[in-house]
């Protein structure tokens, strides 16, 4: 049904995103207690007017990448290339080139299931793309097929470095999707974000250190519905000498500013401060 489905024209794909739009809205109030809460304690300073403007954008957009990524079923390479397309790949090819795989990291802004893509098409190198699998079979399967339709490698997150510790002599790229919260038992460093205290994963960091990966940040800009520019950002060249817990900040101030750039483009479903900062023990 899916794949039928996604046959569908974009245009008309859109039109259903709209009617999906008004029934998260105004009927179902999808998530609403989540996004206003988030919304308020990000953007205190502004009125609640302007608050809940970003909440409806965002939750247009949501609805647009939501058939943007079951059209993904079936865009060709062409259509998809032309709809996210990177303005210059020298921050990354020129790595790769000289025999030197990289570490990618991006953070749910914009069609995240579509940059997976466009990077696969785009860079003319393996990737490997972390990912936490699904428990329902079906779902499992469905993700995988969308992810790996031109290419992508999914690795389970918990074997990201066994996996590059295998594939060390194939130059490749490592994508990972760092903005989400760790839970309370997993390696975590502690930052501000946003103007509060916000845990990220720590592993991403971690295992760049440990293989001598360069970080190069992907950030997705919404050009208008159904485009996307990226631009590949260089975070470290994978020699430079930092304090632990650096490299993460940076991709936490990167992230920051696409945010606070762009808050309709930023996942506000998702609960980013679930757990309050330990007294002890925080990165």
């Amino acid at each position: 049904m899916i794949k039928l489905l996604s046959r569908t024209p974009l245009w008309a794909l859109y039109g259903l995103a709209g009617c999906v739009y008004l029934l998260a809205y105004y009927v179902f109030r999808h998530r609403r207690h989540v996004i206003v809460a988030q919304l308020d304690k990000v953007f205190p300073d502004r009125s609640e007017a302007a608050r809940r403007d970003i909440h409806r954008q965002f939750l247009k957009n949501y609805c647009q990448v939501l058939v943007e990524i079951l059209k993904g079923a079936s865009i060709s390479e062409g259509a998809l290339v032309a709809r996210t397309r990177i303005a210059d790949v020298a921050p990354v090819r020129n790595y790769l080139d000289a025999g030197q795989s990289v570490m990618l990291l991006t953070s749910h802004m914009g069609n995240w299931e579509w940059l997976l893509q466009a990077v696969t098409l785009q860079l003319g190198f393996p990737v490997d793309a972390a990912y936490k699998p699904i428990r329902y079979p079906r779902g499992e399967r469905l993700m995988r097929e969308l992810r790996t339709r031109f290419g992508a490698r999914l690795v389970p997150a918990k074997d990201v470095l066994p996996d590059l510790l295998q594939r060390r002599a194939i130059v490749h790229l490592v994508a990972m999707n760092a903005d989400q919260t760790p839970s309370p038992g997993e390696r975590q460093h502690w930052t501000r974000f946003l103007g509060h205290d916000t845990a990220f994963y720590l592993g991403a960091e971690q295992i760049a250190r440990a293989m001598r990966l360069p970080i190069v940040y992907v950030a997705m800009r919404r050009l208008r519905r159904g485009f996307y520019a990226v631009e590949l950002r260089e975070l470290w060249d994978g020699r430079e000498r930092t304090e632990s817990g650096e490299l993460t900040n940076r991709y936490a101030r990167t992230c920051e500013s696409d945010v606070l750039a762009r808050p309709a483009d930023w996942l506000w479903t998702y609960r980013r401060w679930r757990y309050p900062k330990p007294l002890y023990g925080a990165g």
